[in-house]
């Protein structure tokens, strides 16, 4: 499978990048200066930008001038370039004109486009635009703080990313069946939205017309809570789930006085509804607990009987404690990026039963393939390449 890229900030790339991880031949498409993302942070001490290659790792790099007409010719007859794995083409640009899908399909009928744009009505939006316009500030951070709180995950062009390659690979197997090409479209808010309803969130607002408090580390709707380790470490503890739940009060030997507190309170503290009602009440007996001891005693107790819990760690204590986050697992490789050096980086995380995960490759530099693309995918002959690039149309690094 061919898949043309012409992307930037993190979605689209995302969705290129997923599919070269299970064996597509992505080429992505920039400026003869870069993309919009080409220096976006966090970047290194000579500006290479560590986001931009680990988005896109493992495509193929053209860099072209796409406001010259010759520029954009050739980019049209990359996206629609002959062939049953081809034909293929995913984007988060303004696409207008020549690149826009009448103009595009008019040169191949089975072509399939997956455009991922801002909101419904094509305004301009980005995650952190998405998520303060629909709520989910107002209801994090600190209980009874009145400030919002903009988390750092851009968790809907993450959502989105996945959806984009969704699209695509249904909209090939309509085509197989078909042979019928399509656009499909998506809009980052509107992702956001579906999943507001699919988390029950809209509903609850206007069924139950509760508009959601903030309530700081605790998990809605059950018992989860931070806690603060005599060494000043702190540890989320769940009890979602009846086991869970049963798990954390016997480790902590409080059958009795939990017992009590539901009494007290009037609830029935085995549904996991009622320990959020009682949360504060249970947070204030569990915590002299956790507080009379360090964290690895917790670790160590919660462990052996099997519960759900984590410390809180920063990224750089994660990356130097969690193996996780190492090649102990296998999903991890030292690679070299060119222009960086090396480091460990993801593969995709899903295995297959039936072909081995491929290892993660460096993400390309800025025109790395642009002749083999030219000549490979186009057809051009040498003599044309090379008058190209001495026009400064096309750029190979």
């Amino acid at each position: 499978m061919r898949v043309v890229e012409g992307s930037a900030f993190v979605a689209v790339p995302l969705a290129g990048m997923t599919l070269a991880q299970m064996g597509a031949d992505v080429i992505r498409f920039d400026r003869l200066q870069g993309g919009l993302d080409a220096h976006r942070w966090p970047v290194t001490d000579s500006g290479a930008s560590l986001f931009w290659a680990g988005l896109n790792k493992g495509k193929r790099s053209l860099a072209i001038d796409m406001t010259h007409p010759e520029g954009q010719e050739i980019i049209t007859r990359l996206i629609t370039a002959p062939g049953p794995d081809a034909g293929m083409f995913l984007t988060n640009l303004r696409v207008r004109g020549w690149m826009d899908y009448p103009a595009l399909s008019a040169l191949r009928e089975d072509l399939i486009m997956v455009s991922l744009i801002g909101t419904r009505r094509g305004e301009p939006a980005v995650d952190y635009t998405v998520n303060p316009s629909l709520g989910f500030p107002m209801a994090t951070g600190p209980e009874g703080s009145q400030d919002p709180v903009a988390h750092m995950l851009p968790a809907w062009d993450c959502m989105a990313g996945g959806m984009v390659v969704q699209a695509l690979l249904a909209a090939e197997r309509h085509r197989m069946r078909t042979g019928l090409g399509q656009i499909a479209e998506l809009s980052l808010k509107d992702v956001a939205a579906a999943m507001m309803g699919n988390l029950g969130i809209l509903a609850e607002v206007a069924v139950n017309g509760v508009d959601r408090p903030k309530s700081g580390n605790a998990l809605y709707g059950a018992f989860g809570q931070d806690f603060l380790c005599r060494c000043g470490s702190r540890v989320m503890v769940i009890g979602l789930t009846e086991r869970q739940w049963r798990g954390v009060v016997k480790v902590l030997g409080m059958e009795a006085e939990v017992a009590a507190i539901g009494q007290a309170l009037g609830l029935d503290l085995q549904a996991e509804g009622n320990r959020w009602a009682a949360r504060h009440a249970l947070a204030a007996l569990f915590a002299p607990w956790f507080a009379a001891r360090d964290l690895a005693e917790v670790g160590q107790i919660f462990d052996k009987a099997g519960l759900t819990w984590a410390p809180f760690r920063s990224f750089a204590t994660a990356v130097r404690d969690d193996p996780d986050l190492s090649t102990a697992n296998p999903m991890f490789a030292q690679v070299d990026q060119p222009g960086i050096g090396s480091y460990v980086v993801p593969a995709s995380p899903i295995g297959f039963s039936g072909v081995d995960r491929l290892p993660p490759a460096p993400a390309p530099r800025l025109g790395q393939h642009s002749e083999e693309i030219l000549a490979d995918v186009i057809g051009l002959a040498s003599g044309e390449i090379g008058r190209l690039m001495d026009a400064g149309i096309v750029a190979q690094a």
